[in-house]
């Protein structure tokens, strides 16, 4: 039974197409250049051929996301909100700036930001997409989207398609294994907004107004009488347009 099956990294590709010369049962010959991963027998031949190692051989089962003490969670969060702060600044600064070298730099500091920003939620306990920390928090995203025009039926998909290795397995004797109760714990390390129960009524509309953010483009209503913010980057004031 195989273990791995090879994913092609379709950017460092550089079509040598050795794999389609070595592969034996042809699953890196197809129209649209991912590997059939259910051809794939696993044995790693094409990887070994790739002269720009673009094929890798990745896990099919992977390990159950390394948990992470509380204090790392909170420091690790603090520190994230403190680089959006900066993503925000910087992204104000290049939407401002009238020389084009200055505009080019604040540019450039907003996406170093993101990627910092990025690896400390990965380090909060993010790193895998099959942890209990990701499912809690796309169960919430899908739930209570951020705005208008979130992809709610994108994060639904994923629920469906990317396992929980952090969920209990469901055991035969069990009545109630497909259905567990309505307040069993969320995942660790999920963020509060994800361990909240969903209202069981929901409250009556109220008088809202529709915003676009200049700076990511996000779509998102508020409540008249709300200061406006972007729930996406955190934009606000002059940022904002009313649509």
């Amino acid at each position: 039974m195989k273990t791995k099956v090879a994913v092609r990294n379709l950017r460092l590709c550089t079509k040598d197409c050795l794999c389609l010369y070595v592969c034996p049962v042809g699953a890196t010959d197809t129209e649209n250049s991912i590997i059939d991963t259910e051809k794939c027998l696993g044995c790693g031949i094409c990887a070994e051929a790739c002269p720009s190692k673009a094929i890798s051989m990745v896990p099919i089962e992977y390990p159950p996301q390394q948990p992470k003490a509380d204090a790392v969670v909170a420091a690790s969060f603090d520190l994230a909100e403190s680089k959006a702060d900066e993503e925000l600044a910087a992204r104000a600064l290049a939407a401002n700036a009238e020389a084009d070298g200055l505009k080019r730099l604040a540019t450039a500091v907003a996406r170093a930001t993101r990627l910092v920003n990025e690896d400390l939620l990965r380090e909060a306990g993010y790193m895998l997409p099959q942890s209990g920390n990701a499912h809690a928090l796309l169960e919430e995203l899908a739930a209570h989207p951020l705005s208008a025009d979130f992809p709610v039926e994108a994060a639904t998909k994923l629920l469906e398609l990317v396992p929980d290795n952090d969920a209990p397995e469901a055991t035969p004797d069990a009545a109630d294994a497909e259905h567990p109760a309505p307040d069993a714990p969320a995942a660790d390390n999920a963020p509060a907004a994800a361990h909240a129960p969903a209202p069981a009524e929901a409250a009556p509309a109220a008088d809202t107004t529709t915003y676009r953010c200049l700076l990511c483009g996000a779509v998102f209503d508020v409540e008249d009488g709300v200061e406006p913010v972007c729930p996406m980057c955190g934009a606000r004031g002059e940022f904002l347009e009313a649509i």
